[in-house]
This record gives structure tokens, sequence and C-alpha cells, in this order.
């Protein structure tokens, strides 16, 4: 009987529900540390991916068909050798939408009412108005790489009054996106922000795209939100432009290197907000994903092509 092995937690219902769409696979529900290379090998669809079983996935004795990651992200994974094998990847594209959309609107509405500085004040039990108090309305919404995220972003951007402006790669136009761009129409885009939101995937066209040049492009009063990938910032270019008043602000939820340091400059600036790569977490997740991974199933045991988050290889998303 061929397998279906998933290295997340899943509840008695989920499982059912994936039993059900089909019959005719025995479902595995483990974790990546419990494997042992005779079922990573026996898996034809594998729900979740794990570096420590790389190995056994790319052997020659795999009979893997295809992965549903359980994250939009998959620049860390072998995509190469994973092509080379004829092995089909979706994502979890459109399970962030919700809880990252919010989460950019928390940073931002952090620096416009400056929560980030009365955070602090209470911190140290201090009654003082900082800052300069701003609105939303009829302020402009750069966002870079405008997906099911930044669609949604848009969209609720929209809802508070404020203008939208995209950054996509093929250009196409997003009901909820005003004005859109291609990437290389980027520092025009920028000069209109003043908040720029960075969604793109890690890439290597993407890979240090946000640089000196690009944070000059923007207004002096931007603030720049990350939620992105971390490699596509140079740090410290933007630093420089933190510091030097090229730009306002940032709300970084991704970084170059993660965990961030502790003795990093970013720790003790007044115009940074910073999570912990946590803009996706939401007690939702799973439900989500596996309603993804439930729909392309429906297509797989019948023998029709996946048609949900399926990963183009050539464009590594």
């Amino acid at each position: 009987m061929p397998k279906i092995v998933a290295i997340h937690d899943l509840t008695t219902e989920q499982q059912q529900k994936i039993k059900d769409v089909a019959p005719g696979y025995e479902l595995i529900v483990t974790k990546a540390k419990e494997l042992t290379t005779s079922i990573v090998q026996d898996a034809e669809i594998l729900i979740g991916w794990s570096r420590s079983i790389q190995e056994d996935v790319l052997s020659a004795n795999s009979k893997l068909k295809w992965i549903q990651a359980w994250s939009a992200g998959v620049d860390k994974m072998p995509l190469p050798e994973l092509q080379d094998k004829d092995i089909r990847l979706t994502n979890a594209s459109g399970v962030h939408s919700v809880p990252i959309t919010e989460h950019i609107f928390s940073m931002i509405l952090g620096f416009t009412r400056n929560l980030h500085l009365a955070i602090r004040q209470q911190s140290n039990k201090k009654w003082d108005t900082l800052g300069t108090f701003t609105e939303l309305a009829g302020k402009t919404i750069v966002i870079v790489g405008v997906g099911q995220i930044g669609s949604h972003t848009a969209r609720v951007a929209q809802a508070f009054g404020m203008r939208t402006v995209g950054v996509r790669h093929s250009g196409k136009s997003d009901p909820h996106i005003e004005v859109m761009y291609k990437v290389d129409q980027l520092d025009k885009a920028l000069a209109e922000g003043d908040y720029v939101v960075n969604i793109l995937p890690l890439t290597d066209e993407t890979h240090g795209l946000f640089n000196q040049a690009r944070f000059s492009a923007m207004k002096d009063t931007a603030i720049f939100i990350n939620v992105g990938r971390g490699q596509t910032v140079v740090t410290d270019d933007m630093i420089r432009a933190l510091q030097d008043g090229s730009l306002a602000g940032a709300g970084l939820d991704v970084f170059e290197e993660e965990p961030l340091p502790s003795d990093h400059p970013l720790w003790a600036m007044d115009n940074v907000i910073i999570t912990p790569h946590t803009a996706g977490d939401t007690d939702r997740y799973s439900e989500r994903a596996v309603a993804i991974f439930l729909e392309n199933l429906k297509n797989y045991v019948n023998g029709e092509p996946l048609s949900r988050n399926v990963i183009d290889y050539s464009k590594s998303y």
C-alpha cells in the first residue's frame, strides 16, 4: 500500500479527512527525528520537510513523488535536486495571508501611534508623549511582492483609507492594488511609499535587493516593513539608512542571521520594531495547511494535475 508520511501534528479529524480522500493510502504521522530511512524511502507523499531526511528523499531507492511543504518559503529546500527527481512540490502559500497581514499592520500602527516608544516608556515607568502622531488615511503603502499575502494586505490598507501601490514580477493587476509596477520599476514605486512592505521570496534575483540604492530611493519619512526573507535585505545598508535619517523606521520579522545575535545594533535602535520570525504564526495554521493539501490530494488520487500552490522550479517559488 502506498504511504503518505506527515511530519507535523495532525488532529484525529484531519487524519480522517486525509484517509477519506485517499482510502488506498496508509497515513503515517510522526516526527522528523523519529523517521527511519525505510519510512522516508517508502513514502509516496510527504507532508512537511526537514533537512535531516534530505539524503533519504534524494536517494535512488526513494519512492517519493510529491512533497507538501508546511511553509510558504521553499528556498531552504534542495530545489534543483527535487526537480531532477521529478518530485512535485507544493507550498502552504495562503495559510499566512491573515496573520501576516495583521502582523504588518501591528507594526505599521505601532509606528503611527508610537506604541514602540510607549512600551519602552512603560518599562521605565515614565509618562512621556514621545514622537509625532499621524494617521494612515491618505498615506501610500507600497507592497513589494504582491501574492496572496500582498493582495490581502492591500485590501486591509484600503479599509484604512490608504493608497495602494504594488510591485510584482509579472506586473499583473490586482483588484486591491491601485497602481502596479514591475520589478524593473521598483525604485519608482519605492519613491511613492510612506510605508514599504517587503513580502518577497528569496531567489537569486531578490537576494540583497534592498540595498543602499533601494533605501535611497525611499522617502526619508518612510517606514520599511520586512516579513519576506531576511536575505533580501543588506542589513548594514539598512542600518546606515536608519542611522543617518534617510529611513525613518523599520519593522523587522526576518533577518539575514537568525536568531538575531544579542549584541546586534538593531536591538538598541529606538526606530526599529523586532519580532522573532513570528509573522506567520497562528493557531489556525494546521487547519489551513491541511485544507490546501486536501484540495491537491483529491486531484492526485484521481490522476489529475495538482492545482494549488505548485512550485515552479524555474522561479524557485
